[in-house]
Order: structure tokens, then C-alpha cells, then sequence
């Protein structure tokens, strides 16, 4: 199965409490990220969006996710240990959030690269995806890159 991204589906979510809205992947990856969010740093993000860059990539920006305390941080100046603090909790989240990619996409992960603004609280997390399997005629799978291993990155 492959999903390619509906030009009118913004997977938008708005507030710090996820709704769970079946039927849009993208907003099911919005809402999913907000509560792993949560989970780790004590509160979530309260605006998230999932999108497509192209067929291989998807990126979900998330506003709003500091706590009180690396907000003062942030107004102290203290950016580099904020972020160097935040990528580290960050590290046990990457295999959560790259298995609930996979699940709801239905295609394996390659990469997820994650990246924190301080300055204005915002954050991505942008996740490479691998080529979507199709079935043979036999009924076998075969990467649509004809199982080359990774894709070349343009």
C-alpha cells in the first residue's frame, strides 16, 4: 500500500489534547507524536501537522512543546544546553515514534532526523520512509526501488 499525500489533508492538530479521528493518517501521526510528546517531556505540543515532502518524506512540525523550566532556560540564554537536554530525552522516543510511522503508513522507516527551534519553540521531525513494497505477480514483495537496499537521496 502507498500513501500519496491529498493536497486538501493538512493533518493539522490543534490543542494540547489529541482527539482520535480515524481515517487520515497524517492527522492519526499528528495526534500520535502530541501524546509521546506528552509522555516524555510532561506536556505536549499544543499545535501539530504532519505533511508529505515528496513521496518519501513526511514531517511533522510541532508548536509549543517547552516545558516552564526550558523556557527559562531559553530566557536565560541557555540554548545549547536546552537543546543538548532536549535530544537527549528526545533519543527515547525515536524508535516510538518511528513504530507509529510504520504502523499507520505501512511502510518501514529509514532515517527520522529531529530538530528543536528554542527560539521561537518549535520542533521537527522529519522522517525518511522507505520505498513502499509491491506485490509480484507471484505474490512476493519487491521494493518499488528494485531492491537495491536504501533510496538514493536527491
Amino acid at each position: 500500500m502507498r500513501l500519496v499525500p491529498h493536497p486538501d489533508g493538512d493533518g493539522s492538530v490543534n490543542g494540547a489534547e489529541p482527539r482520535s479521528v480515524s481515517g487520515s493518517p497524517l492527522l492519526e501521526i499528528s495526534n500520535a507524536t502530541v501524546r509521546l510528546y506528552k509522555a516524555a517531556f510532561g506536556r505536549g505540543p499544543t499545535h501539530a501537522r504532519a505533511r508529505f515532502a515528496g513521496p518519501d518524506t513526511l514531517i511533522v512540525l510541532l508548536q509549543d512543546t517547552l516545558t516552564v523550566s526550558e523556557r527559562r532556560l531559553a530566557a536565560l540564554g541557555e540554548h545549547e544546553r536546552l537543546r543538548a537536554h532536549r535530544l537527549l530525552v528526545h533519543e527515547t522516543l525515536e524508535n516510538e515514534i518511528r513504530s507509529v510511522v510504520e504502523r499507520i503508513l505501512q511502510r518501514p522507516t529509514l532515517s527520522l532526523i529531529s530538530g528543536l527551534d528554542t527560539h521561537r519553540d518549535l520542533a521537527a521531525e522529519v522522517v525518511l520512509l522507505a520505498p513502499p513494497l509491491d506485490l509480484g505477480f507471484d505474490g512476493s514483495t519487491r521494493g518499488s526501488a528494485g531492491g537495491t537496499g536504501a533510496p538514493p537521496i536527491a
